[in-house]
C-alpha cells in the first residue's frame, strides 16, 4: 500500500483545496492530511485564518478524501510524521516548489499544480472589510497602521488628530486626514482610539451612537457606570466595543492562562505584575500626558483579574505624584487581598523596575521575564529544577495584528469578550475611578 501525506490550513475550504486533495489521493492508496493548528499557523505568519481548527478538520473530513487526519503543531513535524506513518510520497501545492526538497531524503516529494484563480486569501478579501479610522496624536499610530497591513479584513483609511502637522507619515499613506471627529466617523465603519483616556468615553459614545465598531485603548472609561453605559450602547446598536490590551491577544499569554487553569502549579495564591517605562515628560504637552496607572494599569491588572477574578476583599493604593503636576502619578502600587490569595501591581512612567510577571502556586510558579506584556516565552518552575518547563511562541508586531484579527472576528460573530471579558473591562474602569477619587489610597 502506497501512503501519501499532505498538509494545509484549509481555511474556508474551497474547490481549489478539494482539487488538490483529489490529486494527492490519486498518487497512492492511503491519504493522510495534516491540518495546521492555530498556534502553528501564527508562528508561520498566518494570522488571517477565519475558522477554528475544529471547523477546518470537519471540512476536510466532509470531503471524504482523507483516510486519516492529523494535526500539525510544530516545526519539523513533517519528518516525524513521514517516519511514524511510513510515508511513500509527500505532496503539496506547486506554490511551495523547492521548499520541501529536503524531505526527499525520507520519501518522494511531489509538487502539485494549484487551481488557478482561487484561494482562501482571495475569498477573505472579497468579503466585507472593515474600514477603520485612527484617532490620536501619538507616533504609535504609525506602527499600528503598518501592522494593519498584515490583516486583510481591516483597511485603515483615515486619521483624526489634533496634531496633524506631526503626522506626516499617516497623511501621506491614508485616504484622508482631519481634525474633525464627526468627519472621520462619516467615512469609516470602525475606529481605533489612542487618544487621552479622559476622552475615551465621549469618543466611544459618539462612535457607537453612529453604529461604528470601536477598538479602544484601555481604560475605555474612567468609571464602572460610564463603562456600563458604553457596553449597553454597543449592545443596543449591534456594535463591537473591544478593549485594546495587546497582551491579551498574544498566543503565549493565552497558553499560559490555559496551563494555569489546568492546575499545573497547584492552587494559585499570588500574582505580581510590574510594568514601567521612563518617559521624557519635557517633550510631552502636560494635557496629553498619561499617568502611570492610565498608561500601564490595565495591562498589569489583566493577569490579576484573569487569574484570580475580581472578588477581592480589599485593595490598598500607594502612589508617588509628580512634584509639579500633582494629578499625574510617577509610580503607583496596588495591593489586593483575596479570600485565599493576594496580588500586587507596580506601574510607573517616572520610576524604573524589572518588568516581570510572577504567578505563585502551591506546587510551583510561573515566571515571565521582562517585558512580560510582550510575552513570547515563559517558564513553569518547580522545587525540583529538573521538572521545569519552558514555552516559546513567536510574537509578531507586539500583538497589534492579533487584536485586529480578533476585532474582525468579533464583528463577524457578534461577540467581543472572548479575550477580555466585559466584567474585567468594568473593573479596570472601577479601579481608575477609585484612584481618581483617592479611595483606599495614600501617598
Amino acid at each position: 500500500m502506497r501512503k501519501v501525506i499532505t498538509y494545509g490550513t484549509y481555511d474556508l475550504l474551497h474547490y481549489g483545496h478539494i482539487r488538490l486533495l483529489e490529486r494527492a489521493k490519486a498518487l497512492g492508496d492511503y491519504l493522510i492530511v495534516g491540518v495546521t493548528a492555530d498556534d502553528f499557523d501564527k508562528t508561520r505568519g498566518k494570522i488571517n485564518v477565519r475558522q477554528s481548527l475544529e471547523e477546518r478538520i470537519f471540512a476536510v473530513m466532509e470531503t471524504g478524501l482523507a483516510d486519516k487526519i492529523i494535526i500539525e503543531e510544530y516545526e519539523g513535524q513533517k519528518i516525524d510524521d513521514i517516519k511514524r506513518y511510513n510515508i511513500d510520497i509527500f505532496t503539496v501545492g506547486s506554490d511551495w516548489e523547492g521548499v520541501f526538497d529536503y524531505l526527499e531524503e525520507y520519501c518522494k516529494v511531489v509538487y502539485l499544480p494549484r487551481t488557478q484563480g482561487i484561494s482562501s486569501t482571495k475569498i477573505r478579501s472579497a468579503e466585507s472589510t472593515l474600514r477603520m479610522g485612527l484617532v490620536g496624536y501619538s507616533a504609535f499610530l504609525n506602527k499600528f497602521y503598518r501592522e494593519s497591513k498584515y490583516v486583510n479584513s481591516v483597511d485603515v483609511v483615515g486619521l483624526c488628530s489634533t496634531d496633524l502637522q506631526k503626522m506626516e507619515y499617516l497623511k501621506d499613506n491614508l485616504e484622508f486626514a482631519t481634525d474633525d471627529y464627526d468627519e472621520l466617523l462619516e467615512q469609516v465603519d470602525s475606529v481605533y482610539l489612542h487618544s487621552h483616556p479622559a476622552k475615551h468615553f465621549d469618543e466611544c459614545r459618539r462612535a457607537l451612537l453612529r453604529g461604528k465598531h470601536v477598538l479602544c485603548e484601555s481604560p475605555v472609561a474612567m468609571s464602572k457606570e460610564a463603562c456600563d453605559n458604553l457596553l449597553n450602547l454597543a449592545k443596543a446598536n449591534g456594535c463591537i466595543l473591544m478593549e485594546a490590551i495587546r497582551t491579551a491577544y498574544i498566543t503565549a499569554y493565552s497558553r499560559m492562562l490555559l496551563l494555569l487553569k489546568s492546575g499545573r502549579i497547584g492552587n494559585i495564591v499570588s500574582v505580581d505584575a510590574t510594568c514601567t517605562s521612563l518617559s521624557n515628560f519635557n517633550s510631552i504637552d502636560y494635557r496629553k500626558r498619561w499617568g502611570s496607572l492610565e498608561s500601564w494599569g490595565p495591562t498589569a491588572l489583566l493577569p490579576v483579574f484573569q487569574v484570580l477574578g475580581m472578588e477581592y476583599v480589599s485593595k490598598h493604593i500607594f502612589t508617588v505624584r509628580d512634584e509639579f503636576i500633582p494629578e499625574y502619578d510617577l509610580f503607583t502600587k496596588i495591593d489586593f487581598t483575596y479570600p485565599q490569595a493576594s496580588a500586587s501591581i507596580k506601574v510607573g512612567t517616572g520610576v524604573k523596575s524589572e518588568g516581570e510577571l510572577v504567578i505563585s502556586g502551591t506546587q510551583g510558579y510561573v515566571y515571565v521575564p521582562a517585558p512580560w506584556w510582550k510575552t513570547d516565552y515563559f517558564e513553569l518552575r518547580y522545587e525540583n529544577p529538573a521538572n521545569n518547563k519552558r514555552y516559546f511562541y513567536q510574537v509578531d508586531g507586539e500583538g497589534i495584528r492579533y487584536e485586529l484579527v480578533a476585532l474582525a472576528n468579533a464583528v463577524r460573530n457578534g461577540k467581543s469578550d472572548y479575550y477580555i471579558s466585559s466584567e474585567i473591562t468594568r473593573e479596570i474602569a472601577n479601579i481608575m475611578h477609585d484612584f481618581s477619587e483617592e479611595r483606599d489610597q495614600n501617598r
